[in-house]
């Protein structure tokens, strides 16, 4: 099941897709005599309970959704969860780019935070503030908790993940580097697109061997697969969980690949006005945003 957050006619819905529809389940739960909650965070604390009921209503309608769907084409896909309790990012876990950014490779995750603030949905516009001059994408796949976790195995922590989406960490270079301050580099309003979808867990049949891509204006710049995590989710979701009570609707930005701007060869490729930055990972769908840059009254 792929979830998406949409609004249509001023209203902010969810709903599963059904080929080039989105299903509202709200809807559909209501005409068919059954209750799902109205909003896709209290869904998601669900968990597998609210993807069984989902699944079964899907079912039981047999497609015959006419009144309760809606063309993908005429809603307004949201970011998927709009404000998350958490937004946890990892660093240099894909091998290539701890190498291409001449880091040592970590022995236990690298983590970081970023505020819900950040959150955009698709086709909406990367912010770039007029003074920052080195800004950057990262595609990323995200886990979506749909279970508290504290202390859990790495054996368990699959029962803890609702699903996966994906993530632009968008890095404002010259902030992260200049003192190695990663989230005030990293924590710009706009500097987090997410979605067009959750895709649940028990639909992604190998987790560990996704393709993600990144293209530029077109151009591919990132191009690889989870199999080169460092540490894969389970293990993530492990670290985490002996750090912090992880809660549903906490987003895991599980670090990125190489092919990012800053390591481009001879020389580094920043995001500039214009520019659209579209990623793609296997198994969710594409995310799309244009970078427009913001004039301030001051510097």
């Amino acid at each position: 099941m792929k979830l998406a957050r949409y609004c249509l006619g001023g209203r902010t819905s969810y709903g599963a897709l059904a080929k080039d529809s989105v299903v509202c389940l709200p809807s559909l739960a209501r005409k068919l005599g059954e209750k799902l909650p109205r909003r896709i965070e209290e869904f998601i604390a669900l968990g597998d309970k609210g993807i069984e009921v989902a699944e079964k209503l899907l079912r039981k309608a047999t497609e015959d959704y006419a009144d309760v769907s809606v063309p993908l084409e005429n809603v307004r896909l949201l970011a998927p969860i709009a404000s998350p309790p958490k937004i946890i990012c990892l660093g240099f876990n894909y091998r290539e780019h701890a190498e291409e950014g001449e880091a040592a490779l970590p022995e236990e995750p690298v983590i970081f935070m970023k505020p819900h603030t950040t959150i955009i949905g698709p086709k909406e516009n990367i912010v770039k503030p007029s003074f920052v001059k080195q800004l950057d994408y990262e595609v990323e796949l995200a886990i979506v908790i749909g279970k508290k976790a504290k202390n859990v195995s790495v054996s368990d922590a699959k029962s803890h993940i609702f699903g996966y989406t994906i993530f632009n960490d968008v890095s404002a270079r010259d902030f992260q580097f200049k003192d190695g301050q990663w989230t005030r580099g990293k924590s710009f309003d706009p500097f987090a697109p997410t979605g067009p979808f959750i895709t649940a867990a028990n639909q992604l049949q190998d987790i560990s061997n996704l393709r993600m891509r990144t293209w530029v204006n077109n151009e591919l710049r990132q191009n690889s697969t989870t199999r080169n995590m460092i540490f894969n989710v389970y293990e993530i979701v492990h670290h985490l969980s002996r750090v912090m009570t992880l809660e549903p609707c906490d987003i895991i930005a599980t670090g990125t690949p190489s092919g990012v701007g800053f390591a481009m060869k001879p020389e580094p490729k920043f995001l500039k006005q214009g520019d659209v930055v579209r990623m793609e990972i296997e198994g969710i769908g594409v995310l799309e945003n244009r970078v427009v840059e913001e004039r301030l009254p001051f510097h």
